[in-house]
């Protein structure tokens, strides 16, 4: 499909598609009367039908017929002005590339395929031919001939481009309507390796032998050019990437420090069990549950850190293995998808960064595919992509020309460092110049539609042509596909290739559920399969650009590690945050988390995925398992003595595919279409990957081969297309569809009714079932059996906004607490999921478990932070008078504590204030944004009440850290307020007793005082945040806040603490005459 043939949109169900052709201005054609070809000087002609012959009806440019057939033939197949394809004309030959037509006059005579290649069919095409279709044809009752038998094929590579139809397959050709029904063969072509070594082909014996010599230094160059070669061979063998243990001198201490202080923990537990304090039985009991609480909860987080690594990759061996130079390039393409929902919190600016970010990124510009998954349907999102689409074509060449980084241009022009540090080339400045004032005008124009939104029309938008934009209901539209860069009018200003960009809307209609975030990345998984089918896929927040133009080969440096990769579902990069105030003040950054949890994570069984700066690896989204290594076969004894054993018979495939948790990939990455077949007949069962050996005619095998591509298309639904690109686990498409059929067939896979009755959102894809879909879907993966890695280079990947005001920061962390709640309560609460399989290690099973449960910390953490004022407005204690031995038991216990957080700042470079930081912020979300997920998620559970989720804005203040200081109201700053003003009534109350009593009452009040001051002192972040820049608390906070505190100052008011409590003589001992 063209980049200009036009927005497609359509719905499956309702049987429509439209071709949107005047939303972008045409293209203007020369006056061709009396020109001359441009080529070789010739007039240009005429064609069969007398009119003036034009080769281009692009550009128009002046070619004749010969020259014109010439370059079909022999040459690059494009005009030599707009570098656009050559498309057939009548009374043309076919060449190899040549698009299906409908009313192809002479097809049998315009193509010499060869007889015998028809004898030659791939199996699983066979089948899919013979059997998955959407409705009965004619050929439906045609008996499948089983192929005979084949060997090496391959599937197509995947390119950065649509498939332009190639050659027929097998001579069959298809029709527009039935490239819908059915999926065709694939024609079988040889590689160039395969071609190299053929011992048939003239010559071939012999360069052999001279690539044998060369590699042996007896022919060729001369011995030191040989030895440079060897050892760039020998460089090119080693790892792509290693593992790097922390110092033993770090990690040693550490690990003892916590094996002491869960002694001591141990010992502290016990003491406060058997030493109850009889006066104040409620407030110690409740102490005493909270404190256990927290004992289980620092287990589960602190015992995944004990194996904590670090990685570090090799570029320089990736390039070495997989971009030789004189070969074509072997990386493996990359899909690259970008979710945005709303431009009026997601700004298209924000956007525009991150697709210009992707498209200038340090990779093959054939191998990158970038999709943009508009879930709002909205115009002006779809009209800032397409002058993103022409910025690119200037911004590209400048990044790669110069090297400069990043290369998101609102990032790179306000870097504060010296931009002139490493550039040689004399023109770099006026480039720079004249490229930064290209982009400010690139702004304005995207401000100007920004603008321009602010007022929906009452009759709703209308498109360039006057057609009305198909997303003007945004819950009731249909699906938009447009392709804006790739195959024609993909290059930039210098005449290069540019990387493909896809714009895509998912379909949307009243009745349907659409599942958020996790139906649109489906939705995107499903039309890059269709359309590029890359391997592997990149998953990317709209405001997170490319940091590091690498990052794709450092996540390749795993993923295509021949030793390490074919077991790696996903690499995860931390994120890193702009924008934020120096102290980080609410603990944005989370550095805690990223390099400290996800570290020791990484030795267990792989990181969490945190929703965005992910690389997958797409036949682990599909929900198949990991590849296995090749086992022997077992052995049986028959019972006679000379017979030792034999090998066990080979089984009928399982019922579902011998495993509970889904298909696997066994026999390396071409195990589906490489076979070397016995003598007896093999079929295909697409359910599991597995082969079905039989003899004869396999007429009983029928019913299971219809069985199994029904359960087929109930795991991945209603399209062959697709089910077809399911199975390359190498990535490619069918060569055998049009770029027009594949369209047709992008639109069917992203109606809103595809996902009935499969398996999408449950076992394939991004998981159903919580608003943090991110931790289900890499939890379904680990409980499979695979593995993911942490990725840290140096230059981080990937950097994003983050809201760094206090009530967004509250509301972000409320959405991922809820989320973890409602996986705690929904099927796949880790607790027990996944037992049976036992493929997850208890440590990352521990971790998960930590993610889903750490909510529910709030509860005792609200209890214990309330319980140090009521100690104080009572005068009571929660622990009863302690002895010297009994002391040494809390002094063990805080240094315990401390040295445990000093050691992992050690070995994890964490700085101390980063640390404090996410301290202090644990208490404030603990008591605010988790306290109220849970009363959401038991609501939801209980009584079915859902919550509406709400995009995080990433609109920016002009002012710097401006908006740090914006407040808005929210009811989850009623908590913290609450038990801040307590505590510090209750220190007041304290003292003021104290003062009254005389000095013997300030020895116990200075435990009270000291858990007072620790609350206090954690919520300080809180209480700058609640005055603002003005030192002003809105009225509401302070009414409820004030109005919750009295009723915990009644306390102190009915016990009246200033007045002297005189005890009267004991009657008992002296008598009433005492």
């Amino acid at each position: 499909m063209e980049a200009s043939a036009g927005l497609v949109a359509g719905s499956h169900n309702r049987n429509e598609l439209v071709v949107i052709h005047g939303h972008e201005e045409p293209k203007p054609l020369k006056n061709l009367d009396g020109q001359v070809c441009e080529i070789c000087g010739d007039e240009i002609g005429v064609t069969v039908d007398g009119d003036l012959f034009v080769a281009c009806n692009e550009c128009g440019f002046p070619v004749c017929r010969p020259c014109y057939e010439y370059e079909r033939r022999e040459g690059t197949q494009q005009c030599p002005q707009c570098k656009t394809r050559y498309k057939r004309l009548k009374g043309s030959p076919r060449v190899e590339g040549d698009e299906d037509e409908e009313d192809v006059d002479d097809i049998e005579h315009e193509f010499n395929i060869d007889d015998e290649q028809n004898k030659h069919r791939n199996v699983v095409e066979s089948i899919l031919h013979g059997k998955m279709s959407y409705g009965r044809g004619p050929e439906d009752d045609e008996t499948p001939q089983i192929p005979p038998v084949i060997t090496g094929v391959r599937s197509r590579p995947v390119s950065g481009e649509f498939p332009i139809a190639g050659a027929l397959a097998y001579g069959e050709h298809m029709s527009n309507a039935s490239l819908h029904k059915r999926v065709h063969p694939y024609p079988m072509s040889e590689t160039e390796g395969a071609e190299r070594w053929d011992d048939k082909k003239e010559g071939g014996w012999k360069e052999r032998m001279d690539d044998w010599k060369m590699q042996q230094g007896n022919l060729g160059p001369e011995a030191d050019d040989a030895y440079d070669d060897m050892s760039m061979l020998d460089e090119a063998r080693q790892p792509l990437s290693r593992k790097v243990p922390i110092a033993s001198s770090k990690v040693n201490p550490y690990r003892m420090v916590i094996v002491a202080r869960l002694l001591i923990l141990a010992f502290f537990l016990r003491y406060r069990i058997l030493n109850p304090v009889h006066d104040a039985i409620g407030l110690w009991l409740t102490s005493v549950i909270c404190e256990i609480w927290f004992a289980f909860s620092w287990i589960l987080d602190q015992f995944p850190k004990w194996f904590p690594i670090d990685r570090e990759t090799y570029l320089d061996r990736l390039s070495l293995r997989y971009e030789r130079e004189g070969e074509p390039n072997m990386l493996a393409p990359v899909d690259i998808f970008v979710s945005t929902v709303d431009p009026m919190k997601e700004p298209p600016l924000v956007t525009a960064n991150t697709v210009l970010s992707i498209l200038a990124m340090d990779y093959p510009v054939d191998k990158i595919s970038c999709y943009i998954s508009d879930d709002g349907a909205s115009m002006l999102t779809f009209e800032s992509l397409s002058e993103t689409a022409e910025f690119a074509r200037k911004w590209v060449p400048f990044c790669k020309k110069f090297a400069i980084e990043p290369r998101a241009p609102e990032m790179y022009f306000t870097l504060k460092v010296d931009y002139l540090k490493d550039k040689v080339q004399p023109t770099f400045v006026k480039e720079r110049r004249a490229m930064k004032r290209e982009y400010e005008e690139f702004k304005v124009r995207i401000n100007a539609l920004v603008a321009k939104a602010q007022k929906v029309p009452p009759e709703g938008w209308i498109m360039q042509d006057g057609t009305p934009w198909p997303g003007n209901n945004t819950k009731d539209h249909p699906g938009m596909i447009q392709v804006f860069l790739g195959q024609s009018g993909g290059h930039d200003t210098e005449g290069n290739e540019l990387p493909r960009l896809v714009y895509v809307s998912r379909e949307k209609r009243p009745g349907f559920l659409h599942h958020k975030k996790a139906g649109a990345m489906n939705a995107l998984v499903r039309v890059s399969g269709v359309l590029t089918n890359a391997p592997f896929m990149l998953n990317l927040d709209c405001d997170h650009y490319i940091n590091n133009s690498k990052a794709a080969r450092e996540a390749m440096c795993f993923l295509m590690d021949p030793q390490i990769g074919r077991k790696v579902c996903y690499v995860q990069f931390p994120q890193r945050f702009d924008g934020i105030d120096r102290h980080d003040r609410y603990a944005n950054r989370n550095t805690v988390f990223f390099d400290i949890n996800m570290k020791g994570l990484d030795g267990i069984q792989g990181p969490v995925y945190v929703g965005t700066g992910c690389v997958f690896r797409r036949q682990a989204l599909y929900g198949y398992e990991p590849p296995k290594g090749p086992k022997r076969p077992k052995m049986v004894s028959c019972g006679c003595c000379p017979c030792f054993g034999r090998r066990k018979k080979d089984k009928k495939y399982p019922k579902n595919g011998g495993n509970e948790n889904g298909p696997s990939l066994e026999g390396g990455s071409d195990s589906v279409f490489s076979l070397v077949f016995s003598p007896t007949y093999c079929f295909f069962n697409p359910l599991t990957l597995n082969f079905i050996y039989t003899c004869g005619a396999a007429v009983e095998d029928d019913k299971e081969l219809l069985m199994s591509q029904m359960n087929f298309e109930k795991k991945f639904g209603q399209s062959a297309i697709f089910v077809t690109s399911t199975l390359m686990d190498q990535g490619g498409v069918p060569p055998s569809s049009s770029p027009a059929a594949l369209l047709k067939e992008a639109i069917h896979v992203i109606s809103c009714g595809y996902e009935d009755k499969t398996e999408w959102g449950s076992e394939l894809g991004w998981i159903y079932g919580s608003i943090t879909e991110d931790i289900l879907t890499g939890f379904k993966m680990h409980c499979r059996g695979w593995r993911s890695i942490y990725c840290m280079p140096k230059l981080p990947a990937f950097k994003g906004s983050a809201p760094i005001n206090l009530s967004d920061r509250l509301n972000q962390v409320l959405r991922w607490a809820l989320g973890s709640v409602e996986i705690f309560f929904s099927r796949h609460c880790p607790a027990w999921y996944g037992l049976k399989g036992a493929k997850l290690r208890w440590l990352e099973r521990f971790a998960y478990v930590n993610t889903t449960i750490y909510p529910f910390t709030s509860l005792p953490l609200l209890a214990y932070c309330t319980l140090q004022a009521i100690c104080l407005l009572t005068d009571k204690f929660i622990m009863p008078p302690i002895s010297t031995f009994a002391s040494l038991f809390f002094i063990a216990l805080f240094l315990s504590i401390f040295a445990t957080g000093i050691l992992e700042l050690r070995w994890s470079g964490v700085s101390i204030e980063e640390w404090w930081r996410n301290e202090q912020f644990w208490v404030i979300g603990g008591i605010s944004a988790h306290l109220f997920a849970v009363v959401q998620g038991l609501l939801k559970v209980l009584a079915g009440i859902d919550t509406n989720f709400t995009v995080t804005s990433k609109t920016t203040d002009d002012e710097e850290f401006g908006e740090l200081y914006t407040f808005k109201w929210t009811t989850l700053l009623i908590p913290p307020t609450t038990v801040l003003i307590v505590n510090l009534v209750g220190v007041v109350a304290g003292i003021s007793d104290a003062i009254n009593n005389g000095y013997q009452s300030w020895g116990p009040l200075f435990g009270k005082l000291f858990f007072s001051f620790w609350v206090i002192v954690h919520l300080y972040p809180f209480l700058k945040g609640l005055m603002g820049r003005q030192n002003r608390t809105p009225t509401i906070v302070v009414i409820w806040s004030v109005l919750l505190a009295s009723i915990f100052s009644l306390l102190w008011v009915r016990i009246d603490p200033f007045v002297l409590k005189t005890k009267g003589p004991d009657t008992t001992k002296c008598g009433i005459n005492c």
